[in-house]
């Protein structure tokens, strides 16, 4: 008989856990003095309680490893019980959502997604902007270490070649998930305590500072102000570009680098893919751009880095309606949020490596046409690639295709139009945040959208997130069996 109490006791720790975070936006509200901490206190205790009797309930069966059932469970079922609880101050608080658009916000929080559902952001309580922020900074650390334990493991979109990478020896999958997030989060508070203090210098107020970094290094891309990264300019721009760059890089290659290997990301082949991607498109867009500002080619850049980093690394800030730019730069924006950074990283979306290995696969079978007695095979850095990787790159790019029209129809079926179902589907499946056109477009967000329309983003958030086949093998009857 399947037992789920050690995935029950997983989840009702973590539950518990985020009531407690939520004591962070309660002192903040108290200490404003406008009384809406008393939302963040009942929603702690509701939060807490829930949370910690699910997890005494399941104590019991706990064990040290998890069969591949369980896993793949349980890695989906965090990512939908914190977004159900993590809802609840949105529900009762200021911003008075209903819980359709409140459990919206808190999964593209937890997703670090960025799409939003709430207007007058400058308006609302510090401790809701707060609480935006800290579940986008929860989700950014918390899909390091899925993507660096779970993700392996699984054999999931090709991330099995980074199996035998820097934690092959943690031995089961909750220790090591255990050992490599205490190691993960000691750097990423310490890049986000960097980017902290780098915003205060540049002259943003303290509390804009605290929560723009935890939704710049999350690459979450939440702000607070509707006007988005808009508020800010000039070097603000170029400060979070460079903090956008350090969080779509792989975090084992900083470890790494702390243990004295200082070579190891400069010898990443998809570390070195992301920056000739990247240099590309921003050059390419700066080009462009010089025609919209004739005579001011530092913005053109800078407007060009900016909002090219905020896509490529699903980070979803902007700081101009690029709507405005002309066509060919709204099409370049929308393949660029399908590229994504590194693996390991909190970016976000299909991935430079999926690329490099697609790419590895067809020079290999143009080899063979040329050659074909000749005996080819594709190499990644160096070291041949097998078949499994291979095939799970080549499922992973179907299911994402096939997933994106899917999700596009459905959103059409509730009346969207043709660029906002489309850009809709994509900026949630690759958890980018802003889509393309005036409702979901960088000068709009995603509360015009009816409660259909949104249930089907939500699913696509999570879908994108978990890299799709992690939620589809839950509904496989074979999966189950044994």
């Amino acid at each position: 008989m399947f037992d789920l109490r050690p995935v029950g006791y997983v989840i009702g720790l973590l539950v518990a856990i985020l009531g407690l975070t939520m004591l962070a936006p309660l002192v903040l509200d108290f200490v404003e003095g406008n009384g809406h901490w008393t939302v963040f206190a009942e929603s702690s205790v509701i939060t807490i309680l829930v949370g910690g009797l699910v997890a005494l309930s399941c104590q019991n069966g706990v064990r040290e490893g998890l069969s591949i059932q369980q896993t793949f469970l349980l890695t989906t079922s965090v990512w939908l019980a914190l977004p159900l609880f993590a809802a609840f101050p949105f529900v009762f608080g200021a911003s008075q959502l209903s819980y359709v658009d409140a459990f919206f916000e808190a999964m593209s929080g937890m997703t670090t997604t960025g799409a939003t559902v709430l207007t007058g952001l400058d308006e609302l309580p510090k401790g809701i902007l707060l609480w935006r922020a800290i579940l986008q900074w929860l989700g950014g650390i918390g899909i390091i270490v899925v993507a660096m334990v779970f993700l392996p493991e699984l054999r999931v979109g090709g991330m099995q070649i980074f199996k035998a990478e820097a934690f092959d020896t943690f031995g089961k999958i909750l220790p090591r998930a255990t050992q490599i997030a205490s190691q993960i989060s000691g750097i990423y508070a310490t890049v986000t305590i960097a980017c902290v203090v780098t915003y205060y210098v540049l002259g943003m107020n303290g509390f804009d500072a605290i929560t723009h970094a935890f939704t710049t290094v999350s690459t979450g891309g939440m702000a607070n102000y509707d006007a988005s990264f808009g508020t800010f300019s000039g070097p603000h721009e170029y400060a979070a570009s460079v903090f956008m760059v350090l969080s779509a890089l792989p975090f084992v290659r900083y470890v790494q680098v702390l243990n004295g290997n200082l070579s190891a990301p400069f010898l990443d082949v998809q570390v070195r893919g992301f920056f000739y991607t990247l240099t590309v498109l921003v050059l390419l867009t700066s080009i462009v751009l010089t025609q919209i500002f004739p005579h001011h080619w530092e913005q053109a850049f800078r407007e060009a880095l900016f909002n090219i980093t905020s896509i490529i690394s699903g980070t979803g800030y902007s700081s101009v309606d690029y709507m405005h730019w002309g066509p060919f730069l709204i099409t370049l924006f929308f393949f660029t949020g399908l590229v994504g950074g590194c693996a390991g990283s909190t970016a976000c979306s299909i991935k430079i490596f999926r690329f490099q290995l697609l790419f590895a696969s067809v020079r290999t079978q143009i080899n063979k046409i040329k050659s074909p007695h000749g005996v080819f095979t594709p190499k990644y850095g160096g070291r041949p690639i097998g078949e499994d990787v291979l095939s799970s790159v080549m499922a992973f790019f179907v299911f994402f295709i096939v997933t994106l029209g899917v999700i596009s129809i459905l959103l059409s079926f509730t009346g969207l139009d043709f660029m906002t179902s489309v850009s809709g589907a994509a900026a949630t499946l690759a958890n980018i945040g802003p889509g393309l056109g005036e409702i979901i477009g960088p000068s709009g967000n995603y509360a015009g959208l009816n409660d259909a329309a949104k249930w089907i983003l939500i699913a696509s958030m999570l879908i994108g997130r978990l890299e799709l086949l992690v939620v589809y093998a839950l509904f496989m009857p074979v999966f189950w069996r044994g």
